[in-house]
Parts: structure tokens; C-alpha cells; sequence
């Protein structure tokens, strides 16, 4: 089984799969939510870089993880965005809840 999340520190990593549907969507959203609630996590990453497709279930786990990073306190940000995958975050309002300027690291 693929694992999703990778953490570094206060930081988590979610490598989006290359198909984001209804089955993935459980597996990324079970493993992320463990990881988000075990350590504490302030920064959430969603890295896009192999994504080529994403459904209305796939929108979901982004807003419920960003509205649980909100309770929290943390960020989100979005990063290796492609053509279609920018589309989706317009169309969906994504990009109002997900920035996808991170910010340099010193």
C-alpha cells in the first residue's frame, strides 16, 4: 500500500496520488488526519506532482483537511500545480482555502 503523508518536524507532506477519486480519497484522508492529529502538525503541503486527475471526492478531502488545519492554527499551501489541476482550484474555489505560494525558507 502507498503511503501518502511524509513528515518533517511540525510539517507534513501529502503527496497527491496520480488519480485523486473516491477510493484514494478515503485511503489519503484516514492517513493524513492520523498524522495531522499525532504530531501536532502547523504546516500541510499538498504536493500535486503527479496528479493528473482529481473528483468532487478529491475536492473534499482538501477542504476537510483545510478546515482541520484551520482549527489548529496552521497552513496549507499547494505546490506543482499543472494546467488542469489549476483549473480545478479555480472552478472550485480551492485556491480561496489552499495558497499555492509557499514561502522561502531561510
Amino acid at each position: 500500500m502507498e503511503r501518502y503523508c511524509e513528515r518533517e518536524g511540525n510539517c507534513l507532506r501529502i503527496k497527491v496520488p496520480k488519480e485523486l477519486d473516491h477510493h484514494e480519497a478515503g485511503r489519503l484522508k484516514l492517513e493524513a488526519d492520523m498524522m495531522i492529529d499525532a504530531y501536532h502538525v502547523k504546516t500541510l503541503i499538498f504536493d500535486f506532482g503527479e496528479t493528473e486527475f482529481m473528483d468532487s471526492s478529491g475536492i473534499g478531502v482538501l477542504i476537510g483537511r483545510s478546515k482541520k488545519m484551520g482549527y489548529y492554527g496552521g497552513e496549507v499551501y499547494a505546490q506543482h500545480l499543472n494546467g488542469r489541476v489549476q483549473k480545478i482550484f479555480r472552478v472550485s474555489g480551492l485556491h480561496a482555502l489552499i495558497q499555492t505560494d509557499m514561502p522561502d525558507k531561510e
